[in-house]
Parts: structure tokens; C-alpha cells; sequence
């Protein structure tokens, strides 16, 4: 069984590049989209707001599943130049986009509109009053939910297998097939194990640290 574990550590290697390849991406670029839909979602303006509000809807009433066989297939960014895995990431960033943009739109939601007013009369511009006094709030009470998204992505990205982007999950079946051993399948389970330990690990040092601004 122990060799079993170290011939498939190299072999699991490739496979975890283009997981943590798409996790990191998507991380990327979702986080700064899902701030701008957030916005969008909050316009005063009803068109910027109706579209947000069309998007968010599309994006987390439908499978994750569904949505990458769509821009593959459906957009026929094969055809277009995109590889598997950019495809996967550019997916995964306007589904993920969706969830974080709820949870911005909660936390900013949840500040007291006095807050805002007092800034107001205390000569602080809009941007200054975002940045300085709002958005700080934000991260402390955003930080729970953003944890379990996070956590969430990196067991999300086995769905990249759809579009046959090869990653652990799609890797260790193939190999426990070949093998006839639930091994590959064991390994990956750890793989997946150790990553959400890290990311819960750095979100638990987080909410420490900015525990001592309160």
C-alpha cells in the first residue's frame, strides 16, 4: 500500500497543477467581478440593476455543471482558441462571481446607514467613505461566508472533468481503474483534505487578526 501511495504522488502532480491552477484563477478574477456586479446589483440605476439581477439569477439557478458544458460546447470556445482549462476558469469565475456578489451586496447592506451620513458630515468623499470606513466592516462580517465559498471552489473544480480538463478527481478514476485499487481515489481525498485545510487555516488567522480592530 505504501508504494502504491508513492508511485502515485508524481503521477497525481499534473493533475493538481490544473486544480489549483483553476482554484487560484478563479479566485482572481471572481472576487473583483463579484465586487462590480455587487454594485451593479445596488445601482439606483433600474437597467444596470434589472441585468444584475438577470445575471445572478442565471448564474446560481443553474448547475456549475451545466454552465461549463455550455461555454465549451454551447459558446464553442474550443473553436475559438481556448484551451479546456481556460474555458473551466472562465467559467467558474462568472459562477463564483454570482455567490461572492450576494455576499458583498449582504455585508454592505449590513452597515448602518448612519455610519455613511456621519462620514457625510465629517467632509469625507464617497470613495474615501467606502474604503476607509465601510469596506473594513465589510471584510469582518464577509470573512464566514467567503471561507465556505472558498472551501467550496476547491471541491468544485473535480466538475472541470466534464469537459475532460484533467484534473485530481478525473485522474485518480483513471488510475483506480487501471489499478484496480481504491488508492488513486484515497489520494486525492487527501489532496483535497490538505488544500481546505490551508484555506481554512489562513480565514481562521483572518478573523483573528482583524478581531483585534474591533
Amino acid at each position: 500500500m505504501l508504494d502504491d501511495f508513492i508511485t502515485l504522488l508524481p503521477r497525481m502532480a499534473e493533475p493538481l497543477l490544473s486544480t489549483v491552477t483553476i482554484f487560484a484563477f478563479t479566485l482572481l478574477f471572481s472576487l473583483p467581478l463579484g465586487l462590480l456586479v455587487a454594485f451593479a446589483r445596488m445601482s439606483k440605476i433600474k437597467p444596470v440593476c434589472w441585468v444584475a439581477r438577470a445575471y445572478l439569477l442565471v448564474m446560481r439557478g443553474t448547475p456549475l455543471m451545466l454552465q461549463l458544458i455550455f461555454f465549451w460546447f454551447g459558446l464553442g470556445l474550443g473553436s475559438s482558441g481556448f484551451s479546456r482549462l481556460q474555458t473551466a476558469i472562465l467559467a467558474f469565475t462568472f459562477n463564483y462571481a454570482a455567490y461572492f456578489a450576494e455576499i458583498y451586496r449582504g455585508g454592505i447592506e449590513s452597515i448602518p446607514v448612519g455610519q455613511r451620513e456621519a462620514a457625510n458630515v465629517l467632509g469625507f468623499s464617497r470613495p474615501q467613505t467606502f474604503c476607509r470606513i465601510i469596506l473594513p466592516q465589510v471584510i469582518k462580517k464577509i470573512l464566514p461566508p467567503m471561507g465556505n465559498e472558498f472551501m467550496t471552489l476547491v471541491k468544485d473544480t473535480s466538475l472541470a472533468q466534464v469537459i475532460a480538463v484533467v484534473e485530481i478527481t478525473s485522474m485518480a478514476q483513471k488510475l483506480q481503474v487501471s489499478m484496480v485499487t481504491l488508492m488513486p481515489i484515497i489520494v486525492a481525498g487527501i489532496f483535497y483534505l490538505l488544500m481546505n485545510a490551508i484555506v481554512s487555516k489562513g480565514f481562521s488567522l483572518a478573523e483573528k487578526r482583524l478581531s483585534y480592530y474591533r
